[in-house]
């Protein structure tokens, strides 16, 4: 090998080393679903029954229409405290529109499910418009405004429930909660839908570009002409309103509305995204990101019981992986930092 060819050798192999590396936020968390899945496939014969699978789904598919809205806003660089409290808060308001059992001793304003669904979706759009002026309008960090909706949308689903659990929602949330089509839940396929949704506003749309541009360079993108005021307070929107979505949706999934029912949520949805590898600085990561993590926590908490690990250990393995993906999205915006600085 001549000297010439030895320099382009070690030019090509320089910048795949680079490419892989700058790539590791997007490997990282593929190449985790697919170690744990040959690792409890080995482990448990059933884990890779259909069975499973479907049940896989269906436990990560709240979470997932939660984390599409949350990927927005992480996006563009900014965090929701609140999404839980709002899915909360939304599924308590469809129980309390809805005619209710008089055996529940709670106030309620029985309406047709229609209504009932629409003033629901309002109630989310409300409580997003009202972190959106926070956040655009006063100036208040998101991180601060949404930790102040997240115990006012706590406060508002305990003030309807007072205590007591509901139980009857419009029929139409009843079978997309509950119900199935074939072997598939329906539940399942509304999560892809809002995921595929998410996916092509992102990558196919004006508006997706924007979102990428405030996050990546806020500064950059108000000389564009982008108003970064209106994306943000966009995505926030669209955060609370696929919060409620989700919010309806459980309560049927789980059969009743009630206090604090959706509490860990919270650190599920935005694990999802960030194993997924989104970047928690903006600008980098989307729906497939938040779906490869969606899956890797599906997987691993499935998983784990299916080996019967102790469940206080299994929490501390969450907590690892976190941590683990938090350790990789910071490297790799360093390395992004130092490659533009180049």
């Amino acid at each position: 090998m001549t000297p010439s060819n030895a320099a382009v050798e070690l030019t090509r192999k320089a910048s795949r080393l680079l490419w892989l590396r700058s790539q590791l936020r997007n490997i990282a968390p593929f190449a985790t679903l697919l170690a744990l899945i040959a690792l409890f496939s080995v482990a448990s014969p059933s884990f890779t029954t259909w069975d499973n699978v479907a049940n896989i789904l269906r436990q990560v598919s709240v979470t997932g229409i939660i984390a599409a809205g949350l990927t927005f806003v992480i996006l563009c660089g900014e965090i929701d405290l609140s999404v839980a409290s709002v899915a909360n808060a939304v599924g308590i308001l469809v129980a309390f529109f809805t005619m209710q059992d008089s055996s529940v001793n709670i106030a309620n304003m029985p309406l047709p499910g229609g209504l009932a669904i629409g003033l629901a979706i309002l109630g989310s759009l409300a409580l997003g418009a009202v972190t959106a002026f926070g956040v655009t309008v006063i100036g208040i960090p998101s991180f601060i405004m949404t930790l102040a909706m997240l115990q006012i949308g706590s406060g508002i689903g305990a003030m309807l429930v007072r205590g007591q659990i509901a139980y009857n929602v419009p029929g139409i949330i009843a079978t997309l909660g509950a119900g199935s089509i074939g072997p598939v839940p329906w539940i399942v396929v509304v999560a892809a839908i809002v995921l595929l949704l998410g996916h092509i506003v992102l990558t196919y749309t004006v508006f997706g570009r924007t979102v990428y541009m405030v996050g990546g360079n806020r500064e950059a993108a108000e000389y564009s002409g982008v108003n970064v005021r209106l994306v943000l307070a966009a995505v926030l929107l669209i955060s609370a309103v696929c919060a409620g979505l989700a919010g309806m949706l459980g309560v049927a999934h789980f059969g009743s509305a009630q206090q604090d029912e959706f509490d860990n949520y919270l650190l599920d949805s935005i694990s999802a995204v960030v194993v997924g590898g989104t970047s928690l600085f903006g600008g980098q990561g989307g729906i497939g990101n938040t779906i490869v993590g969606l899956l890797v926590l599906g997987v691993l908490n499935n998983g784990l019981d299916h080996v019967r690990i102790d469940s206080f250990l299994k929490i501390l393995i969450r907590g690892m992986i976190l941590l683990l993906a938090l350790v990789i999205n910071v490297y790799a915006q360093r390395l992004r930092a130092s490659q533009t600085t180049a």
